[in-house]
């Protein structure tokens, strides 16, 4: 006996969700960097240097230094882990070929 899911046969149901797979797997092969989000969460001073792979003292350096974005409530430090994330982006080392290929551009720009 065939199984009945909201009265339509089992049978009718399988190429639509079989369809609706193939689907899935295409949107998720085209684009795998889209769909990837980082949660942003709040971060104390030890999760940060964990974060970071820093000491604890050292996230008290750079704060002092205002070198880290940071949020402080009443005695408290607290760090947003997407603008941490920010923070290492923003001190990327450019490769030889970079800095080639600005310092070529530069050149032609100021001849």
């Amino acid at each position: 006996m065939e199984q009945v899911f909201f009265n339509v046969p089992l049978s009718k149901l399988e190429p639509i969700f079989k369809r609706w797979i193939r689907e899935v797997q295409s949107e998720v092969k085209t684009s795998p960097n889209q769909n990837l989000q980082i949660e942003e969460k709040l971060l104390t001073v030890k999760e940060a240097a964990d974060f970071l792979n820093l000491q604890v003292p050292t996230i008290y350096t750079k704060v002092s230094k205002n070198e880290l974005p940071y949020m402080k409530g009443s005695k408290h430090l607290y760090f947003s882990s997407t603008e941490l994330i920010e923070y290492l982006k923003q001190r990327r080392k450019k490769t030889n070929n970079e800095i080639k290929k600005v310092s070529e551009s530069y050149i032609t720009k100021r001849k």
